[in-house]
């Protein structure tokens, strides 16, 4: 299984470096677009839908969402409107501050989320915005690379965290919903997100402040280890392990998408923000 992982999460990460820097932004969108609706699909399992008709309209009304997105924001546009787009990453932000809550207070908290309607809109709160993020970064100039800084700055958090976790994790995080994750370790992601971002800084990002910068980093970073904990809640109150097959060793889309889910808006609405 290890050595499935290994070989999968390379070529995943290989793969998505090559379509970030060398695809056009139109087709970028267009894959992205695709790989959400695979999550959406199995986001409608976690959320308790057994009707495949029902999991296919799921996914059909998401696609509806992300056109109205796009029309909203004139994101594929000459100009898009960044006034629209902050105001999506803001309501995006909010949710997660609601996650929050849904995730400290759990198994109280499901009693106001686990039904499956509830379930389904959490499911467009927490896709439909990354989505809309990843097309937003990659129309910048240069989005290219604030990209594959967002997914380093994941990688960072989640590396960072594991180390520190198995060297000195002692308090749980979140024991109802992921027993394995530690204060320690969410500690020390933090920290080597933030050194990962101040040399990022200094050799690339240097015109904006430091301090707004770092800001920017870690509220992703915080909000990376949420969108984990998010769908490790959703899959324990579901009762399954993984959100799929789709990826050997891995399990589904969403258990790689998971804390990119989250961290992608907040990286988006901070640069609009701090620019």
């Amino acid at each position: 299984m290890l050595k499935q992982r290994i070989i999968t999460g390379s070529l995943l990460a290989i793969g998505a470096v090559l379509a970030f820097t060398l695809l056009p932004a139109y087709v970028l969108v267009g894959l992205l677009a695709l790989v959400t609706l695979l999550a959406c699909w199995e986001w409608s399992d976690l959320a308790g839908v057994k009707s495949l008709a029902l999991r296919a309209l799921y996914c059909l009304l998401s696609l509806g969402a992300m056109a109205l997105l796009l029309e909203l924001t004139q994101l594929l546009g000459p100009v898009p409107d960044n006034t629209t787009l902050r105001k999506v990453f803001t309501v995006a932000a909010a949710w997660w501050f609601v996650a929050l809550t849904c995730v400290t207070t759990y198994p109280r908290s499901a009693s106001a989320w686990g039904a499956i309607p509830a379930r389904l809109v959490i499911g467009w709160l927490t896709l439909l915005p990354a989505w809309l993020a990843f097309a937003y970064l990659r129309m910048q100039p240069f989005g290219e690379r604030k990209i594959v800084f967002l997914l380093g700055l994941v990688a960072a958090a989640d590396i960072g965290a594991y180390f520190s976790g198995k060297a000195f994790g002692k308090h749980k995080l979140a024991p109802a919903v992921s027993p394995g994750k530690s204060w320690e370790g969410f500690w020390g992601g933090l920290v080597f997100s933030l050194l990962v971002a101040t040399l990022v800084w200094w050799f690339y990002w240097a015109a904006l402040p430091l301090l707004a910068w770092l800001a920017v980093v870690a509220f992703t970073a915080l909000a990376s280890v949420l969108g984990d904990l998010l769908e490790s809640m959703v899959k324990r109150h579901r009762g399954v392990k993984d959100s799929g097959n789709l990826l050997p060793g891995h399990g589904g889309i969403m258990d790689r998408f998971d804390s990119i889910s989250a961290a992608a808006p907040i990286f988006a609405l901070g640069l609009l923000l701090v620019k």
